[in-house]
């Protein structure tokens, strides 16, 4: 039996984009900054900012929280087998 992967959806482009330009430390961070901070492919933090991609794994989350500065229910919304039932998809994901 398989467990299912946590999925974090994003809340908004525009507000990674707004705390990217002002992170917890009160700096700004680039697209490929906050992918090394965090630890993930650039494309991702890419991908999500231009709505190509809405939702990421768990740990990709928390991660890209911690390198912004902000709790990860900030920025994201755990996803379930209920609101992927509910939103009729599965949402785009990538590491």
């Amino acid at each position: 039996m398989t467990h299912p992967v946590p999925l974090y959806r994003l809340v908004s482009a525009d507000l990674l984009r707004t705390l990217m330009r002002r992170t917890g430390t009160g700096a700004s961070v680039s697209v490929r900054e906050l992918a090394a901070l965090a630890g993930i492919p650039h494309g991702t933090i890419g991908n999500l900012l231009t709505g190509e991609q809405e939702a990421v794994l768990a740990s990709s989350a928390h991660s890209i929280a911690a390198a912004i500065g902000v709790d990860v229910l900030v920025l994201w919304i755990p996803e379930g087998r209920s609101a992927e039932h509910i939103s009729g998809r599965a949402p785009a994901v990538a590491l």
